[in-house]
């Protein structure tokens, strides 16, 4: 018998590069000590714990029942570009057209795609740090430089408008911006996005507008950098359905751009997922055209999560953590502890049952904080006693 050697894998120098989402790790590693007998509390990961709506899942049978169970164009139905149109145009005060819109599985496939389709090796990317861990990954995959702006504390966890237009330079191609924002929670103000467009002037750089939390808005109201005049031609629009309609598992989110842009992205579409699902875009057809009473009655109950969450946190020694004003979740500064961000988002899991992420899982500005996710239900964890909230949150050796 011949016996066949090992081979070695040889992976494309490229796949270092990339990097991962931690919330996703941290979920495994929790559910691992659940299945062992372990009481977690889960606020690491940045889903709703409501079901999708009683009228969207409804939508959703309807379609199995009439057969759209087959392929679609890559873009997207045309009823639902048509419906993501009409909304975009009515919410970012644009006139936006069903030739700009492409439908993809969830909302990272739009921050791939268009990296993938603008950016090209020795390409600077100025990306939000902290932020959703994404946007360097990809950047870093396709061999640019990511260039961070930073997210301060001080300023509610907004970007300095004169930091940012300093790093802009002849090699930028792409600004990314996220507003309301992951893991912050922070809103860019209407004052925040014309300095961010008139910083960015009449150059030919590109904009990817993260805005998938911009339902969820607890003071003031959202601001799209696609409003603003001489801006929608250079605007990549991210949006979905995952958050607001609590839809993670659909898998459906959406981009808007430029018409020739969106026929590149679709070609991208047509390469690695073939369409999105068809029986899905029809719940989001529902979703974007049925009552809107379940994504405001989430946002309230996450406003109540949000305070509850804070006001706990504050009252923990060496925490501080300010009020955010949008998304669904809460970023602490440990920097009191004495802790290392890593260190002790590890603590809590291990020793107390806290699954949370460390502001390090969002970039080297992260560290010195920890994020909370409130889309979980655990407010009876911290408003039932003082005592029950050191217990789940204290209770670590040597703190």
């Amino acid at each position: 018998m011949v016996m066949s050697k090992a081979t070695e894998l040889r992976l494309a120098k490229r796949m270092p590069r990339l990097g991962t989402e931690t919330a996703f790790e941290v979920l495994v590693k929790a559910r691992a000590l659940e299945a062992k007998g372990r009481d977690i509390v889960h606020l690491e990961i940045g889903e709703p714990d409501f079901d999708t709506p009683r009228n969207i899942i409804d939508a959703g049978c309807d379609a199995l029942h009439k057969g759209f169970t087959h392929y679609g164009p890559s873009a997207g139905l045309p009823q639902l570009r048509e419906t993501i149109a009409h909304y975009v145009s009515e919410t970012r005060r644009v006139a936006a057209t069903p030739e700009e819109v492409v439908v993809v599985p969830g909302g990272k496939p739009i921050i791939f795609f268009t990296i993938l389709a603008l950016v090209e090796e020795g390409d600077e990317v100025i990306y939000p740090n902290p932020g959703f861990p994404i946007y360097e990954s990809m950047i870093n995959y396709v061999g640019a430089k990511a260039v961070p702006i930073r997210l301060r504390e001080e300023m509610d966890f907004r970007l300095d408008v004169g930091e940012l237009a300093g790093l802009i330079n002849d090699r930028t191609k792409l600004i990314i911006m996220n507003s309301p924002q992951n893991p912050t929670g922070g809103v860019l103000t209407k004052d925040d996005i014309d300095g961010i467009a008139r910083a960015i002037g009449d150059r030919n750089i590109m904009v990817l507008s993260d805005e998938i939390y911009s339902r969820l808005i607890f003071e003031g109201e959202h601001h799209s950098i696609m409003s603003v005049d001489g801006m929608k031609e250079r605007c990549i629009l991210l949006d979905g359905f995952s958050k607001t309609y609590a839809m993670t598992g659909w898998r459906m989110g959406y981009g808007v751009m430029r018409a020739d842009l969106a026929e590149h992205i679709a070609r991208l579409m047509t390469n690695s997922n073939s369409c999105t699902a068809s029986f899905t875009q029809i719940a989001g057809v529902e979703a974007l055209r049925g009552s809107q009473a379940s994504v405001d009655a989430m946002c309230a109950e996450f406003k109540r999560r949000r305070d509850v969450m804070v006001a706990g946190l504050n009252k923990i020694k060496g925490f501080s953590c300010r009020l955010p004003k949008g998304a669904f979740y809460v970023f602490p500064n440990i920097k009191q502890t004495g802790w290392a961000s890593k260190k002790l988002a590890d603590a809590l899991l291990d020793d107390a049952g806290v699954a949370a992420l460390s502001g390090t899982a969002f970039g080297d500005f992260g560290e010195g904080y920890l994020r909370f996710s409130v889309a979980n239900c655990v407010h009876e964890r911290f408003s039932s006693s003082d005592e029950r909230q050191e217990t789940n949150f204290c209770h670590i050796p040597h703190w």
